[in-house]
């Protein structure tokens, strides 16, 4: 699956405008004074009442060019979690990178606290401010499919856009582009069925109880389309517990750290697998001499199935089910060798670079 990213493309688009040529009304009771709008506990008018304060609308200015992009409030002395494909363009060329909260008119300057590329995350801060109304994070680990999300954020500069769905999968692990070319991973993203476009990255996938569940970072792209389209109805959302677990480390450190097995592999798909009588998964064709698969064993043609129970039917699965954990992580690899399954522990490194 390859997915296009949301943030605001460089140079903006364009938004139709709507004039309502009928404003007033005639006939009987038309001058009585409307009855004010009751909001259920519960309801989305509630959790959107309660959550909007926490969401921004990020613009970001590249040269003579600009975009925007989302974000969320994690913390109360300004600290705002977004995406990295937001930031990185203003980043690259020395640009500027303002926020809007949703109570100001007039934008405010953002600082980078850290980037990463890999989980395509990053923290913003908002400098000298304090008191803010940070969300409140939940479990992305306790969704099920099926279970209703909102989403908030900014779709081609309309900030303060709602939309809703549901949970139609999860533990998805499509690839996204990155800076400079190549792609990325997507670590178990949640996949939704909830409008979001380009714009609405970086801000917030809401739970019913208004708790945020993920961040909303791409949309599906249709297969020959040689631009990106608007919401086809599959959508991916990086899981919070992630998430957040990458911003913690930014804050505390700057910088992410990331996990890796030390191999190059290409996918083994079911059909290959039965023609060859061998097993799905990722097959190694390449391994670093100084990485931990080579210290645990691993060589070229092994084909690795499983990392600590997680099943591996692709290298994007690999990548994942490793990256869930932390560097120094001593996990079980299961693989394929010479007809029959084994297995091996792996203390997982830093990846380089």
């Amino acid at each position: 699956m390859i997915a296009g990213l949301l943030g605001g493309v460089v140079g903006g688009g364009t938004i139709a405008a709507v004039t309502d040529e009928s404003a007033q009304t005639s006939g009987p009771g038309a001058s009585a004074e409307a009855a004010p709008t009751v909001i259920d506990p519960g309801s989305v008018a509630d959790v959107v009442a309660r959550v909007m304060p926490s969401v921004v609308t990020i613009d970001v200015t590249a040269g003579e060019e600009g975009g925007n992009g989302s974000g969320v409030i994690i913390r109360s002395e300004g600290y705002v979690l977004t995406n990295n494909h937001v930031i990185s363009p203003a980043v690259a060329a020395g640009g500027q990178i303002v926020v809007t909260l949703g109570s100001d008119t007039e934008p405010r300057p953002a600082e980078v606290v850290g980037r990463d590329a890999r989980s395509d995350l990053a923290v913003l801060r908002i400098p000298g401010v304090t008191g803010l109304t940070a969300a409140t994070l939940g479990r992305s680990g306790s969704l099920v499919v099926g279970a209703p999300v909102i989403a908030i954020g900014a779709p081609f500069g309309l900030s303060g856009t709602v939309t809703t769905g549901i949970v139609s999968a999860l533990d998805r692990n499509p690839s996204v582009p990155v800076d400079g070319g190549g792609a990325s991973v997507i670590i178990g993203a949640i996949q939704i069925d909830a409008a979001i476009n380009p714009g609405n990255s970086g801000g917030p996938l809401l739970d019913a109880a208004g708790q945020v569940v993920g961040l909303n970072t791409a949309i599906a792209t249709v297969p020959g389309a040689t631009t990106q389209s608007g919401s086809v109805g599959v959508g991916f959302a990086i899981p919070i517990d992630y998430a957040a677990s990458v911003a913690d480390e930014i804050i505390r450190t700057g910088r992410a750290t990331h996990p890796y097995l030390g191999v190059s592999a290409a996918t083994v798909t079911a059909a290959e697998a039965r023609a060859r009588g061998t097993r799905a998964g990722a097959i190694i064709r390449e391994v670093d001499s100084t990485g931990p698969a080579a210290a645990a064993g691993l060589t070229l043609g092994d084909i690795i199935t499983q990392v600590d129970g997680m099943a591996v039917n692709s290298t994007n699965d690999m990548t994942a089910a490793t990256r869930l954990h932390r560097v120094g992580d001593s996990v079980t690899v299961t693989f394929w060798r010479a007809g029959a399954e084994r297995t091996t522990r792996v203390v997982l490194q830093e990846q380089p670079g």
